[in-house]
């Protein structure tokens, strides 16, 4: 059974002032607490009236209290009385049914179970569950937890009771769907897999610990409450709905026979014909509600009479089942329901006898025979059963001695009167015996008012049977067909029919909903011998008659022109005949007993009552006889109905779901039952609704749009003529109260739009805010044919957005804690420092983008017709924020530069919104930041300048990565300082491009200036180095080097100019400049490296130049050698100068290549080093043409030649370069001097020979 939640713990006093704050709207009504007892205007001004009271004495307090306990009282009985014509609505519907196609509510979430799910995502991003999840996953569910679920947003529509767990997962899917967008494709596994194991892991996490068992239950009543109620479970919630007691709705209950179905019916038949009868005493009297035109009043007259026909021809709709499947309801029909409203009119189709034949359905169960004597023990008996005119059934066969059975016979038959013959028969044992012989027989005449339980009957014998005290117990059982309402025996007399007083065997049989017949019965006749449609009587108690002889208790049936007197032998059977008769006669005046209207006259009653007697004295011992008594066309069922949705309403709103403002199915169904059954107008209906709506969703409730745009759709086509219920006439109250609740509705949605953000927090509900705009252009419309211009709509709309702009700024402030002006705290924002104030309007910054972010994501679609207001929004957005950037930046002191951060976040959101991108805000954040940053490069350009100026004298030239400290500080800050002015992003182009181009030629001559110092250093290191095989080419000379391939390497990167075809031949021109500066010098620095080393190989053959034929010192060293070589073993001349030689290009070689960085410019070196070395031997070989080489020349030469051949060939030196012409030429010169010498002294060389071999050592 239903059972409303019990309303949430009182949450603090900020935050239900927050939420009321946000959806008051400008003129709003005050907040109002669930649920609201009846208004009461008396009430109201009493209580002001004591308010003013200067000096209330305890006498006036004990009266206030009296009025208070007077005024619940008075409201109790309303609710009472509401409740007993609401319980006959559930009772017996016959024009509304239980809607089936109703959006199914979700449970709602409240603020307990939004911090336990806080508590559990918590859990999980700490590491605290088993669920097993990925790092992208983990950051999805750490930004739903941060930006939603910490929401205060999201924490108010917890509270109105506006979210379900449905929200919270659609929500959560919806970030997930962008997140998984973004990422990377990964073969075999599909994003939708990934969604679908997110959103899994998602629902585990929800879950938690719950047991999961208890879920199965919640949603079966989730499903039963949403979908389809009994009817016991509508009276519960209507008990609920209007504080009704259970013991009170059992005693309505049982007095008004809600189970009882002809009693309603009945019922409804009064309640109609006195509505017809209001009806034509209105058109008599000419008084009518005030309509807009006075042609309206005879058109209300008209429509009162097609409701009540409408009415009428429902109830007659109801099926009215005969007792047999055979037989169907023959529906009378009748000539523009004239009978509805004229009774007794002599046009009225009368009934033939034929459309009065009954189904009877008889069980007949043979229990046993007592008293059997004339037959043996072990003889075999048997009964028979028949219905006279139908077929006849065998018991099975028992012995005489026990004959008993327990066997039922089912018959049917159409004789209300019917007889039965039971026979006992034994086996003849006879030859010639061709039947069995018949011991007994009884013959029964039941009714369906027959004892239904077994009895013995004493059957008849044959002549001269033993048999004489012969009995058999059976149960004859006849059903009561359903239109049969009841019978018995009467004694009548009648003018028409029943003309003679005698007693009849009656059945008052219900044809249709508003078609009686009393009908008298012969046995063994399935029609009636005659009948009386009862339609046009009023039946009554009368006194007896004295010249009529049978029958004590007395009764007639009068019409105009007509009288019949009925009697019965028994006065409750004549109480219930009149009641039978009462509800189908349809007659407002209910028939009371002398006796029982004696009693209430004295006791000051009312004695026209439905109630029925064998409840009246309970009924009146608890004071419901007035309710259940009271004539519902006497009440105002307007305000009743009015009463009836507000209750309703907020126990909907109360209850476990997230409704909207949506009633269940069962609650629909009884308003429009109660609607269309007490004629409450449709236009009141929604009008009451809207203005109930209107003032949950003032004090703070979630109201679903839609619903507001139907009821008003609805009432505004009403008071425009449209007739949406078929209603034609208006009432100026109606006309009047719809003007007000359009001005009303109005003034609601602006605020509601204004406050988008807090009212649809991150799109909740979805579609709310777009069925918020499509209803404010509806309301807007003066009337429903005429559209109103977009222009119009599409002004309000900006003005609500320019409200929302400052609303939203004015919170997200507030939650920054951030006063956005200095009244209130000035000394305070005097006393931040510079630091402090950018640290603030930066984190206001995030939030501002945050905020306009989640504008785009979850409100765009809503504002899809008018993008640019919401552009407009968030220029008029930014620009409040832009107060207190300036006021920050203003702040700072001069050349500081913790500013920049801010630009990028803003620059970085701003320019990727194609609305926003130099816009309004963006262009004035552009010039408050085109002189800081032109500023900060000129300082940075000087800086840098200065760096290299000093650094460059300074410099120890140690190498630091891939240069000296200098330059790799030098190429640090330029590449620093394009990649800030990069991570700018400038949006404005020209100033984009003037910035590169500016940083760019900056770095083209802070780089030659680099270059042009590096190559003077050089060459004054260079020449302060010895010209010796001693020679180690110090580091710092190859940190010069590097020094200058980096910078090759940094111009590419940091001189060149992006900027498309157009401006590469503009910039061309001067970045080959610097590129050729570059590519120059290194050539010149390895020209003097070459240079130096090649001067110790002129120096080795220098000394050779000694032992030069036909010189002095060679002729000396000669002799000296010789003579020496007699006594000694004397070194070989010119070994060792060609070791040390061949040691110095080796080990220059290896410090070459392991400190220089580049191996394009090592090859060009070795390769030059090799070419000049050739060049020098062989020029000095070209000077000793006409002589022959010194043995020690030879030996040292042949050695020097083949081991720089061999060096440079293992450095990688080309083949081409190695085998030069000018190496050639020494080669055949240095071999022709070996023959010449293997001649004239073959052991000279000592095995030095310019053939290839690879004996040789070293």
């Amino acid at each position: 059974m239903l059972d409303p939640s019990s309303s949430e713990e009182e949450s603090d006093e900020l935050l239900e002032e927050e939420r009321r704050d946000v959806l008051v709207a400008a003129g709003g009504g005050s907040p109002r607490s669930l649920p609201q007892p009846p208004r009461d205007s008396r009430g109201r001004e009493a209580g002001a009236a004591r308010a003013a009271s200067p000096s209330p004495s305890v006498l006036s307090e004990g009266r206030d209290e009296q009025e208070r306990l007077q005024r619940e009282e008075r409201e109790k009985r309303l609710r009472l009385q509401l409740y007993v014509f609401i319980a006959r609505c559930i009772a017996h519907p016959f024009n509304a049914k239980q809607p089936t196609d109703m959006a199914r509510r979700q449970q709602k979430l409240n603020k307990q179970q939004l911090q336990v799910l806080k508590e559990r995502f918590q859990a999980f991003l700490n590491g605290e569950t088993q669920i097993v999840a990925d790092e992208a996953f983990c950051n999805a569910v750490r930004s739903y937890y941060e930006v939603f679920l910490k929401s205060d947003r999201v924490a108010r529509m917890v509270h109105s009771g506006g979210c379900s767990a449905s929200d919270f997962r659609d929500v959560f899917k919806k970030n997930i769907e962008k997140r998984v967008r973004s990422l990377p494709e990964i073969d075999g596994l599909s994003k939708e897999t990934v969604l679908s194991s997110w959103l899994a892991k998602y629902d585990a996490i929800y879950r938690g610990e719950e047991d999961l068992c208890k879920q199965p239950n919640r949603m079966a009543l989730s499903a039963v409450s949403e979908l389809i109620l009994s009817k016991e479970q509508l009276y519960e919630m209507f008990q609920q709905i209007l504080g009704i007691k259970k013991l009170e709705h059992q005693l309505i209950y049982n007095a008004c026979q809600l189970d009882n179905g002809d009693e309603q019916a009945a019922q409804i038949r009064r309640e109609l014909d006195g509505r017809l009868q209001l009806a034509e005493q209105m058109a008599r009297e000419r008084k009518f509600p005030k309509f807009v035109t006075r042609e309206m009043e005879n058109m209300y007259i008209e429509e009162l009479r097609s409701s009540v026909n409408l009415l009428m021809a429902n109830l007659e709709s109801l099926p009215v089942s005969k007792g047999g499947p055979e037989f169907k309801l023959q529906k009378l029909k009748r000539s523009q329901n004239s009978a509805f409203l004229d009774i007794g009119d002599e046009n009225e189709v009368q009934l033939s006898k034929s459309d009065v034949v009954l189904s009877f359905t008889l069980e007949i169960v043979i229990m046993e025979v007592q008293g059997l004597k004339s037959v043996a023990p072990n003889r075999i008996v048997y009964c028979t059963m028949e219905v006279e005119g139908g077929e006849k059934l065998q018991t099975d066969q028992a012995e005489a001695s026990r004959p008993q059975w327990g066997t039922q016979g089912d018959f049917t038959t159409t004789h209300p009167r019917p007889v039965v013959k039971v026979k006992l028969f034994t086996e003849s044992t006879g030859v010639l015996a061709l039947e069995d012989k018949e011991l007994g027989r009884v013959v029964l005449y039941p009714t369906s008012n027959s004892p239904k339980s077994p009895d013995l009957h004493k059957m008849i014998v044959p002549k001269n049977s033993q048999d004489s005290d012969l009995k058999i117990k059976l149960a004859v059982r006849m059903d009561k067909p359903p239109h049969m309402k009841h019978c018995g025996y009467l004694y009548a007399l009648g003018q028409k029919v029943w003309k003679r007083w005698k007693k009849r065997y009656f059945v008052l049989v219900q044809v249709s909903q508003y078609t009686f017949a009393m009908c008298s019965y012969r046995e063994k006749k399935s029609e009636p011998q005659e009948l009386m449609q009862l339609e046009g009587y009023t039946v009554d108690y009368t006194a007896p008659h004295t010249g009529l002889q049978g029958g004590r208790m007395f009764f007639n049936a009068v019409k105009e022109g007509d009288t019949v007197i009925f009697a019965s032998d028994d006065e409750q059977d004549r109480i219930l005949w009149v009641q039978a008769m009462y509800r189908a006669t349809g007659q407002s005046y209910k028939p009371v007993p002398a006796s029982q209207a004696q009693k209430m006259n004295l006791k000051g009653g009312n004695a026209n009552t439905d109630v029925s007697p064998l409840y009246t004295d309970r009924g009146q011992k608890h004071g419901m006889d007035e309710f259940i008594s009271a004539n519902p066309c006497k009440f105002d069922h307007a305000s009743l109905f009015r009463l009836l949705q507000r209750q309703t309403l907020d126990h909907r709103l109360n209850d476990s779901y997230s409704c909207l403002g949506w009633f269940s199915p069962g609650q629909v169904f009884v308003l429009d039952e109660y609607c269309a059954r007490y004629g409450v107008r449709g236009c009141h209906r929604h009008l009451c609704y809207l203005d109930e709506l209107i003032e949950y969703s003032e004090n703070g409730s979630v109201i679903d749009p839609t619903l507001l745009h139907y009821s008003f759709a609805f009432c505004a086509s009403h008071v425009h003529g449209n007739r949406p219920d078929g209603i034609g006439t208006v009432s100026v109250e109606e006309k009047e109260r719809f003007e007000e609740i359009k001005e009303r509705l109005s003034s609601l949605l602006e605020n509601q739009i204004s406050h988008f953000r807090y009212c649809f927090p991150f799109g909740r509900p979805e579609g709310a805010l777009k069925a918020t705009l499509s209803l404010l252009e509806r309301v807007l419309m003066k009337d429903i044919a005429t559209p109103i211009p977009a222009e119009e709509v599409k002004k309000v709309v900006r003005k609500c957005l320019e409200k929302a702009a400052l609303i939203n700024y004015t919170r997200l402030t507030e939650y920054a804690k951030i006063e956005a002006t200095t009244e209130k705290d000035p000394e305070t924002m005097n006393q931040a420092t510079p630091a402090r104030k950018l640290e603030e309007v930066l984190h206001l910054a995030e939030l501002c983008i945050e905020v306009l972010q989640q504008n785009e994501e979850h409100h765009s679609e809503a504002f899809a017709w008018w993008p640019e207001l919401l552009a407009e929004h968030a220029e008029k957005f930014l620009s409040l924020y832009s107060v207190d950037m300036d006021s920050a930046l203003e702040a700072q002191p001069q050349d500081s530069w913790d500013s920049f951060p801010l630009f990028q976040l803003l620059n970085n959101a701003l320019r990727n919104d194609t609305l926003l991108c130099n816009g309004k805000f963006h262009k004035h954040l552009q010039e408050i930041f085109v002189p800081m940053v032109v500023r900060y490069i000129d300082l940075m350009e000087s800086s840098i300048a200065q760096s290299i100026h000093r650094g460059l004298e300074q410099e120890s030239w140690q190498p630091v990565n891939n240069g000296s400290a200098t330059s790799e500080d030098l190429f640090w800050k330029l590449d620093a300082l394009q990649m800030f002015v990069f991570d700018l992003h400038w949006p404005e182009p020209e100033f984009a491009h003037h910035l590169e181009q500016r940083l760019k030629l900056m770095a083209t001559d802070m780089i030659e200036a680099c270059v042009k110092r590096t190559r003077i250093a050089f060459e004054l290191k260079l020449q302060k180095t010895n010209k010796s095989t001693d020679l180690r080419i110090p580091s710092y000379l190859c940190t010069m080097f590097n020094v200058l391939v980096d910078a090759k390497k940094q111009t590419a990167k940091l001189c060149i100019l992006e900027g498309g075809q157009e401006f590469a031949s503009q910039w061309q021109q001067y970045h080959s400049k610097i590129d050729d500066l570059v590519e120059e010098t290194v050539k010149e620095i390895i020209s003097l490296l070459v240079s130096k080393v090649v001067s110790v190989l002129e120096g080795v053959l220098s000394k050779l130049s000694r032992y030069d034929e036909g010189t002095f010192f060679s002729s000396l060293v000669s002799f000296t050698v010789k003579a020496a070589a007699k006594y000694v073993d004397v070194p070989k001349p010119g070994m060792d100068l060609a070791d040390t030689y061949i040691m110095f290009v080796r080990q220059n070689q290896d410090i070459l290549r392991e400190k220089v960085n580049e191996e394009m410019y090592i090859e060009k070196l070795f390769d030059q080093w090799y070419s000049n070395s050739m060049k020098v031997i062989s020029m000095w070989l070209a000077d000793r043409l006409d002589v022959q080489l010194h043995i020690y020349q030879l030996k040292t030469l042949i050695k020097i030649v083949k081991k720089t051949y061999r060096d440079f060939r293992l450095q990688g030196v080309m083949e081409g370069t190695l085998n030069s012409k000018t190496y050639d030429t020494v080669h055949s010169r240095l071999t022709v001097e070996e023959a010449t010498v293997s001649v004239t002294d073959a052991g000279g060389l000592q095995g030095i020979t310019m053939k290839d071999s690879d004996e040789e050592e070293g």
